[in-house]
């Protein structure tokens, strides 16, 4: 018996048990047509942060950047002199006190329809002010301090002394009422006749004469431990103004009340 000759097969081998056949896999669907898949551009991935390649610019308008330097402002024209002020200033300082006061209140109106002045003004007021209290403070001290201050040249016979001045030289004494306290009295007025200064002799011998007329006008008070004799004489100064009157005073260390006449 012969054996019929082997053919090769056609296909191979047969692929082992439970494999599928060693056949290419199919072709996959074709590419759609149209544009690439949006944001890709033909060839590749576009790099990280660039634009959609497919999205449209957007159109803008530039705008400058802000300015390193702070624009200038534009200063108003400078305010007209307030002469109101400057008069209300002026008389401020010398004490013109009515007049500082009108030209103060009308510049400081002046004032609020732009003109300049305004501290000047105040100032002018302010400067009035001081003067008024200083008026008012001299008025005061000389009520209560040099209230029936006289002129030495001026006193009379029978006028009380407040206080003895203890000065050489006096200009002026505080007479009082003899019913209230006083320490001096004048008991008599002498007057030296014209002519040019007589010199300190004649003074000293007008001085000698008060003794005698303080007996004629207190008899008592020449008798009384306690009395005093004060006495206000010209000087070469004084004659040149017309002092004539040699003033004769009575003291006494402790005040008293009344008038010597009466005792």
């Amino acid at each position: 018996m012969t054996t019929p000759p082997e053919y090769p097969s056609q296909h191979g081998d047969p692929a082992p048990y439970g494999a599928p056949p060693a056949y290419p896999p199919p072709p996959g669907p074709p590419p759609p047509y149209g544009p690439p898949p949006y944001g890709a551009a033909y060839g590749g991935q576009p790099p990280y942060g660039a634009p959609y390649g497919g999205q449209p610019q957007y159109g803008g308008q530039p705008y400058p950047g802000p300015s390193p330097y702070p624009q200038p402002y534009l200063s108003a024209p400078p305010a007209k002199t307030n002469w109101w002020a400057v008069v209300s200033l002026v008389f401020g300082v010398l004490g013109g006190v009515l007049v500082s006061v009108v030209c103060g209140i009308v510049a400081l109106n002046k004032t609020k329809n732009g003109a300049s002045g305004r501290g000047m003004a105040i100032a002018g007021l302010v400067l009035s002010g001081l003067w008024v209290l200083l008026l008012a403070v001299g008025i005061a001290f000389y009520l209560i301090v040099g209230k029936g201050q006289v002129d030495a040249m001026d006193v009379a016979e029978g006028d009380c002394i407040g206080a003895i001045p203890d000065s050489s030289l006096v200009s002026s004494v505080q007479v009082v009422s003899c019913e209230e306290s006083h320490t001096g009295e004048v008991f008599a007025v002498l007057t030296m006749p014209e002519g040019d200064f007589p010199g300190q002799d004649a003074i000293e011998d007008y001085q000698g004469r008060c003794e005698p007329a303080l007996a004629v006008y207190a008899p008592a008070a020449m008798l009384d431990p306690d009395t005093g004799l004060f006495v206000l004489y010209p000087t070469a100064e004084s004659w040149g103004r017309g002092d004539r009157t040699v003033t004769c005073i009575a003291t006494s260390e402790t005040p008293r009340t009344g008038s010597l006449r009466t005792r």
